[in-house]
């Protein structure tokens, strides 16, 4: 029997150095090579920063990731539709790391989105939740599965101004700086909303 070697190497048995505890709190140290990935998310039915929440919530939930930053809230009308034909959106961007490949990180926010109810009856139609890969480290793919970077992600600055407030030095790969595409495009659209906050997942 080897329960003494195993009662040793076993750190739940035994205090962990307070220097591990540290190193595992302020550093990815869990996390193997993991990648910058940067997701859009978008809500316009039901109680809107409550879903987002929800939605950031649950990406610090998945194994394997750790959002980093979380992003200002914006209101945007809505994208492709008539005027007045549909609530307005709130936005917001959050930066996470993963370790995660970018078909699983696809999956889990395909499950988020189901979670939230949403519905894919029209192409530019009402949602609970969007939840939207933009970039993956500096991936570049055309897979019509998961295309990288988001394809529309410079046309949008409801994407763009979340994004460059968390990160000013931001670059959409393929694109150039991302406060350079908000400046070229403008924010038309798109309003800024102090009153409303999102936190890190707890």
């Amino acid at each position: 029997m080897n329960n003494g070697l195993n009662a040793q190497s076993d750190p739940t048995v035994q205090p962990v150095p307070a220097s591990v505890v540290e190193a595992v709190d302020a550093a990815d140290t869990t996390l193997s090579n993991p990648k910058w990935a940067v997701v859009a998310l978008g809500a316009n039915l039901g109680n809107r920063l409550d879903t987002l929440q929800g939605a950031i919530d649950a990406l610090g939930d998945t194994p394997g990731l750790r959002v980093k930053a979380v992003s200002p809230v914006y209101e945007t009308e809505p994208w492709g539709v008539e005027p007045g034909s549909q609530p307005s959106y709130l936005n917001a961007v959050v930066a996470l790391k993963t370790t995660l490949p970018p078909s699983s990180l696809l999956e889990r926010a395909h499950a988020i989105e189901e979670a939230f109810d949403r519905v894919r009856e029209e192409r530019w139609g009402p949602r609970t939740i969007d939840v939207d890969i933009v970039t993956y480290a500096d991936v570049v793919s055309d897979d019509p599965v998961l295309t990288l970077p988001h394809p529309r992600a410079h046309l949008r600055s409801f994407v763009l101004a979340p994004w460059n407030d968390i990160d000013p030095e931001a670059q959409l790969p393929g694109r150039g700086p991302v406060g350079e595409l908000l400046t070229a495009i403008g924010l038309a659209g798109v309003t800024a909303r102090a009153d409303l906050e999102l936190r890190l997942p707890e």
